[in-house]
C-alpha cells in the first residue's frame, strides 16, 4: 500500500461524510442517544413490587411481618383485600404482582417453637423475571423476620434452644457490590451499539459511490482494492473511537459505572473490534450496492445478534446447545466480555488474551473479506 494514496482515499471519504447529514447524525448523535435511552430504559433491578395483603390474623405480629416487607424497600402494599377471591381478581387484572396471605393462626404458630408458621405468597408468573426475584426476596425477608421473632420469644420464655431456626447466610457480591444492573448494562451497551453503528456507517460507503455515479472516478485511479478498503475505514475508525470515548465518559458520569481497568487496553481492544465491524459493513455495501438495503442488512446482521446472542441480555450457558454454538460467531460476545472485564473487574491482557486473539482474527477477516468482495471494475 502507498501511504499517499491511502490518505487520499481517507480524505475523500471524510469529505463525502461531512456532506452527508444523515451519516453525520448516524456517526455522532445516534450512539450517544442510544446509550442514554437504553441505559435508563433497560434495567434488571426490581424494586417497589406492588402487592396486596390478605391478613386473616390481624394481630401486632402479622402487622410486624407486613412492616418487614415494606421496610425492605422491595415491596409496596397497594391493596388490602378481604377474601382470596378478591386477591385472585387483582392478580388476573395485573393490578398487583403478588398477594401476601397471613393465616389466622400465624401468631399462635409463632409462639410454638416446634412449629413453623406458614405464610402464603402468590405471584404473577406471567413476568417470570420479576416473579423469580420477588420469590427470592420474600423468602429472605420472611426467614429473617421469623428468626428475629423466634429469638425474641425464646429469650422471653427462657428456652435454651430455638428449634427450627434457619441458618444465617452472609453473602457478598464482588465487582458489583450493590448488584446494580446498570453497571452490567452500560459496558454491554457499548458493544451492542458500536456493533450496529460501525457496520451501518461503512455499509453506506461503496453503495454511496454506486448511487452517486462516482465509482467511475474511483475505478480510474491507480489505487488497489486494499487501499480503497483501508482508506475508507480510517475516518470511521476515528469516529468509532470518538463515539466509544463519549460513551465511556457518559457511562461514568450519568450512570456511575466504574472503570477499574486499563484505558489503553480498552482502546486497543476497541480498535480491533471496530476494524472487524467496519470491514463487515464494507462487505455488505459492496455486495448490496444500495444505501437503503445496505443499512437494513447491516442492522439485521449486527444489532439482533449482538443484542440476543452475545450474552448481553440472556445467559449464553442457558441457551440451547445449537444457539450456544452460534454465539461463537458473534463478535460482540467477545467484546462484551472485554468491556465488562475492564470496567467492572479491572482485568488485564493476561485474562483477556483469548478475546484479543479472536478479535484480531475478526479484524483481519473483516478487512480481507472486504478487499476480496470489493470490485473497482464497473461490470462487477
Amino acid at each position: 500500500m502507498q501511504r499517499h494514496r491511502l490518505l487520499a482515499i481517507a480524505r475523500k471519504e471524510w469529505i463525502q461524510l461531512r456532506r452527508d447529514t444523515r451519516s453525520m447524525l448516524l456517526a455522532f448523535m445516534l450512539p450517544l442517544a442510544l446509550l442514554v435511552f437504553f441505559g435508563y430504559a433497560i434495567t434488571f433491578d426490581v424494586d417497589e413490587i406492588p402487592i396486596a395483603v390478605l391478613d386473616q390474623d390481624r394481630t401486632p405480629e402479622s402487622r410486624a411481618l407486613l412492616d418487614a416487607f415494606v421496610a425492605s424497600g422491595y415491596f409496596t402494599v397497594d391493596r388490602h383485600v378481604a377474601s382470596s377471591g378478591d386477591a385472585d381478581d387483582l392478580l388476573v387484572r395485573g393490578l398487583v404482582r403478588g398477594v401476601l396471605t397471613i393465616p389466622p393462626d400465624y401468631t399462635t404458630s409463632l409462639g410454638t417453637l416446634e412449629v413453623a408458621p406458614t405464610v402464603q405468597f402468590l405471584l404473577d408468573g406471567s413476568d417470570a423475571n420479576t416473579a423469580t426475584i420477588a420469590m427470592n426476596l420474600s423468602g429472605a425477608i420472611a426467614a429473617r423476620h421469623g428468626a428475629a421473632v423466634r429469638q425474641r420469644i425464646a429469650t422471653i420464655s427462657g428456652a435454651a434452644t430455638m428449634g427450627g431456626l434457619p441458618i444465617r447466610l452472609e453473602s457478598r457480591s464482588w465487582y458489583n457490590p450493590q448488584l446494580e444492573s446498570r453497571h452490567m448494562i452500560v459496558p454491554g451497551l457499548i458493544a451492542v451499539i458500536m456493533s450496529m453503528i460501525a457496520a451501518m456507517l461503512t455499509a453506506l460507503t461503496i453503495a454511496r459511490e454506486w448511487e452517486r455515479g462516482t465509482m467511475e472516478q474511483l475505478a480510474a485511479t491507480p489505487v488497489t482494492r486494499l487501499e480503497v478498503v483501508v482508506g475508507k475505514l480510517l475516518p470511521y475508525l476515528v469516529i468509532g473511537l470518538f463515539d466509544v470515548t463519549v460513551a465511556v465518559v457518559c457511562g461514568m458520569l450519568l450512570f456511575g459505572t466504574p472503570l477499574n481497568g486499563s484505558v489503553v487496553l480498552l482502546a486497543a481492544m476497541t480498535v480491533l473490534f471496530l476494524v472487524g465491524a467496519l470491514g463487515l459493513g464494507i462487505v455488505i455495501s459492496a455486495v448490496v450496492k444500495s444505501q437503503v438495503l445496505a443499512t437494513q442488512v447491516a442492522m439485521v446482521a449486527t444489532y439482533l445478534p449482538a443484542l440476543l446472542l452475545s450474552g448481553f441480555m440472556f445467559d449464553i450457558a442457558s441457551m440451547p446447545i445449537v444457539l450456544e454454538g452460534v454465539t461463537y460467531l458473534v463478535p460482540a460476545r467477545y467484546f462484551i466480555t472485554v468491556t465488562r472485564g475492564i470496567f467492572l473487574k479491572g482485568v488485564g491482557i493476561s485474562v483477556l488474551w483469548p478475546q484479543a486473539m479472536l478479535m484480531i482474527g475478526y479484524a483481519v477477516l473483516g478487512v480481507a473479506l472486504a478487499a476480496r468482495v470489493f470490485r473497482k471494475e464497473l461490470d462487477g
